[in-house]
């Protein structure tokens, strides 16, 4: 029997090219906003190039654009339904309001779309979903095609003086008497560089470990630690915008892992362990330990649950094996590094700590930092780390997590360069 069954858009085909050229976007929402402008056929290849890097597209277009192009087109290469009128679905707010996307691209852009924003007018769903984007703030990137005589015109010169440090303009081609719009693979470019992909740092394979691990004393009690694991997926996370290939070994942490990246769900020290030695007999580039690892795990794990009736009981620990002390004998090139927490430590004694782990692991970079300050317990999504090489010493200053790994990245860019 046929069943008649609508194809959802999480199925939807095209989907599968999403990722296929690199991860650099991943997770990344842009609206793709396509003006009455014969260039409109090149926004196909412009959505399918960002979403081969990861990106999820959803396509506006005026009704100019529908005269070109019909919309099924559009969904085609996207995969998603294309905004062609706005309803009482309110598609407007759904996209561009407040933290809704991450890029508005227009692209083209015409004179007419361009006076529009700049003046405030929204009567199409593109200059809308424009409007709604500039009040929330969402990065807006404008790349315009016209003919050169509409380009001098003083009223679209005045509009795009008034624009210009608001929103992002990519310059057009000036060919033919025409103000041809960028082509789709320079955009792309911009994209990418604007969501942090690096030539030093493209393609190169990186294994990251993060989150605490948990040691079972019974089935039922276990020792472990507070690590939420998001300086880690912070890291991974910039990594992959930067496009490197990410694995990450992952133990129990609070944060989602990364997307883009392969993860490797692991729950003790010997798991993590094991995992990161299996994946090191392929070649990485960098590997970045970044796991509040147990120290001390108990001598005998309880087979069976340990009964609570007696008043006193004694659980006897050893020494867990320090896996970042085996990273070189596994891959004696690799770029390794390692971060150093301590408690209540002067600046000069976290210095001398991360050397002392520097020297013993034969890491290359140590990221030391202090979690028993009365600062970093009052708000500890923000914290100050000290990079140690066997150079110099280079201190973060206090700020949010994902800048301090964008910051981590930085120098690890000035090691592999």
């Amino acid at each position: 029997m046929a069943v008649n069954k609508k194809l959802k858009t999480k199925d939807h085909p095209s989907l599968d090219i999403v990722s296929s050229h690199g991860m650099e976007l991943s997770g990344k929402k842009i609206v793709l906003c396509v003006a009455g402008s014969v260039a409109a056929y090149k926004a196909i290849e412009l959505a399918r190039l960002l979403m081969r890097h990861g990106a999820y597209v959803t396509c506006v277009t005026s009704n100019a654009v529908t005269k070109l192009i019909q919309p099924e087109y559009f969904k085609w290469a996207t995969g998603n339904e294309v905004i062609t009128k706005l309803t009482g679905e309110l598609e407007h707010i759904r996209l561009a309001d407040y933290n809704q996307s991450d890029l508005v691209i227009v692209y083209p852009a015409t004179a007419n779309t361009l006076g529009k924003l700049a003046n405030g007018i929204d009567d199409t769903p593109v200059s809308t979903v424009l409007t709604v984007g500039f009040g929330s703030k969402i990065p807006i990137l404008m790349c315009l095609a016209m003919h050169a005589s509409m380009y001098e015109n003083l009223a679209v010169k005045k509009n795009i003086k008034f624009l210009k440090n608001k929103i992002e303009f990519l310059s057009p081609n000036l060919i033919e008497g025409k103000a041809k719009s960028p082509e789709p693979e320079d955009v792309l470019e911009n994209v990418l560089k604007k969501f942090g992909s690096s030539s030093v740092l493209k393609n190169k394979k990186v294994l990251i470990t993060a989150g605490p691990t948990i040691e079972q004393i019974d089935p039922i009690r276990a020792i472990t630690n507070q690590s939420s694991g998001k300086t880690g997926v912070s890291l991974a996370s910039e990594l992959i915008s930067a496009g490197a290939k990410v694995t990450f070994v992952y133990g129990p942490g609070n944060e989602k892992p990364p997307k883009g990246a392969k993860i490797i769900n692991v729950v003790s020290s010997k798991e993590m362990h094991s995992a990161v030695k299996l994946e090191l007999k392929k070649k990485f580039d960098i590997v970045i330990m970044a796991a509040a690892v147990a120290d001390y795990i108990p001598t005998i794990q309880s087979k069976n649950k340990i009964k609570s009736s007696k008043l006193s009981m004694n659980i006897s620990l050893k020494k867990a094996p320090k896996i970042i002390d085996q990273i070189k004998k596994y891959q004696k090139d690799v770029l390794l590094v390692g971060f150093k927490a301590e408690t209540n430590f002067t600046k000069a004694q976290l210095i001398k700590s991360a050397q002392k782990k520097l020297k013993e692991s034969t890491a290359d970079m140590i990221i030391a930092n202090d979690i028993g300050s009365i600062r970093y317990k009052k708000n500890p999504k923000n914290n100050q780390v000290i990079i140690v090489d066997s150079k110099k010493n280079i201190v973060s200053g206090w700020m949010n997590k994902e800048k301090i790994a964008k910051f981590i990245r930085k120098q690890i860019e000035t090691k592999i360069k």
